[in-house]
């Protein structure tokens, strides 16, 4: 599977920017699909993941209350919907795919990954 992010940019402190993330092929309700994001001089951490048929959520405690992950099957695009925006959200932020189920935070079990989108949060 292929995947295409967009959606990033610039924003201000407690505002508001939606990132998409579109899947080729036609096996996207088999992957789990997540968002993850990388700071300057940080490592990549997990953002927020949603499951394949259920669409259960699971989200990093710093965004816990203030992102929305869902996914559109008819048009196989994974959303991230960023509200109260912080500048310590400012990241390159990725979105990937998985088969398996489980271990929904790590990095290294997801098996396809998108380029990364940039948001900037200014304060």
């Amino acid at each position: 599977v292929q995947l295409q992010a967009s959606g990033g940019g610039l924003a201000q402190a407690g505002g508001s920017l939606r990132l998409s993330c579109a899947a080729s092929g036609r096996t996207f309700n088999n992957y789990v699909m997540g968002w993850f994001r990388q700071a300057p001089g940080k490592e990549r951490e997990f953002v927020a993941a949603i499951t394949q048929t259920s669409g259960s959520t699971l989200y990093a405690d710093s965004v816990k209350g203030r992102f929305t992950i869902s996914r559109d099957t008819a048009k196989n695009t994974v959303h991230l919907q960023m509200n109260s925006l912080k500048p310590e959200d400012t990241a390159v932020y990725s979105c990937a795919a998985k088969i398996s189920s489980g271990d929904y935070t790590s990095t290294a079990r997801y098996n396809y990954w998108g380029q990364g989108t940039l948001v900037t949060v200014s304060s």
